[in-house]
């Protein structure tokens, strides 16, 4: 497979991962916000901040709107065409990418991709917007499972499919430990609560639904909502498929799908950080992660993710650049992932 087709079936899938994982936070936290009343404008930016913090856009944010509310950071998230990690830039630029590797899908993918994109940006996705943002992030995540059906049940699961794998559950795990550090605020340094509050129950209950993960985890913890459980179910539980030890498993194996490696060995950089990090989701305990501090162990496995992106990039799709505008394709490759500060 050429490299810059694998390049664009795992940016066509990361980008609409990012956008169904945006909708899935913002949707969460303005409905988190009806549970809440009598908040003074302080309280609000204090709930909003953080969301802009977790994607990793804080700078670029503060560079457009001078202060955090419900009004800027959804638009900053949602519409904002200056912000590349936008939900409606990131299904622009997943459907430039389906349009350049065109030949490589399925008609019913580019047909389900295509109709997201004419929605989003169309005037209709403003009025949905207006009228209803539940119903407007509905559309969303419904289209996102659609293609991610469409895409296991019509494309050949070759190498090409493997890159959309890769993407897919790249991103996921990224944007897991995110959500999840949403709240890190309320947590002291080191070590966990003995207790919460009813408050600090609701915003860890909201970290669950923004992951789609409410239902499961109450199948295995029940409704009682503490940070220690939830922790560990959304990085170490090995059958959600929204955990980033799940994630790993899944970006391992489809790793090695690719190059024929067996477990336990690799040939490049990619295979060898992606291998390490899943030893490490499987033999750490959530007791030891609090005993760290959980903000800083997120920190490091956000730029353990990142490096392998990085090393992906150039085990699979930078070589074949060379002497094609390399600085360009850098720059652009960079700003599509999104760097925690």
């Amino acid at each position: 497979m050429l490299s810059r087709v694998a390049n664009c079936l795992y940016w066509m899938s990361r980008h609409t991962e990012r956008a169904e994982n945006i909708a899935r936070l913002v949707d969460t936290n303005l409905q988190l916000l009806l549970d809440f009343r009598n908040l003074d404008e302080e309280r609000v930016s204090q709930h909003w901040l953080p969301i802009v913090q977790a994607t990793g856009d804080e700078a670029a944010f503060f560079q457009l709107h001078p202060k955090a509310t419900g009004e800027s950071v959804t638009e900053f998230l949602i519409f904002q065409q200056e912000n590349p990690n936008s939900l409606v830039q990131s299904i622009c630029q997943a459907r430039e990418n389906a349009r350049m590797v065109r030949d490589q899908i399925t008609f019913e993918l580019w047909e389900e991709l295509n109709r997201l994109y004419l929605f989003v940006t169309s005037p209709e996705a403003r009025h949905v917007w207006r009228r209803s943002p539940s119903h407007f992030f509905e559309q969303i995540k419904a289209s996102s499972l659609q293609m991610i059906g469409i895409t296991y049940a019509t494309l050949l699961h070759n190498q090409g499919w493997h890159f959309t794998q890769i993407g897919k559950f790249l991103e996921r795990a990224d944007k897991t430990s995110r959500i999840l550090d949403v709240r890190h605020q309320t947590l002291p340094e080191r070590g966990a609560p003995s207790a919460i509050s009813q408050a600090e129950a609701l915003e860890w209950s909201a970290v669950l639904r923004s992951c789609s993960a409410w239902d499961a985890y109450k199948s295995i913890h029940g409704a009682e909502v503490h940070p220690k459980p939830v922790t560990e179910f959304l990085l170490f539980n090995e059958d959600f498929p929204r955990s980033v030890r799940f994630c790993a498993g899944e970006l391992n194996t489809a790793l090695r799908r690719i190059s024929g490696v067996a477990e336990g060995r690799f040939v490049n950089d990619a295979e060898k950080l992606a291998g390490r990090l899943l030893a490490e989701l499987q033999f750490s305990t959530v007791d030891e992660i609090f005993s760290r501090g959980l903000h800083r162990y997120l920190d490091e496995l956000q730029l353990k993710l990142n490096s392998i992106g990085d090393a992906l990039f150039s085990s699979y799709f930078f070589l074949s650049f060379a002497g094609f505008d390399e600085e360009q394709f850098v720059q652009q490759e960079e700003q599509q992932q999104q760097i925690r500060p």
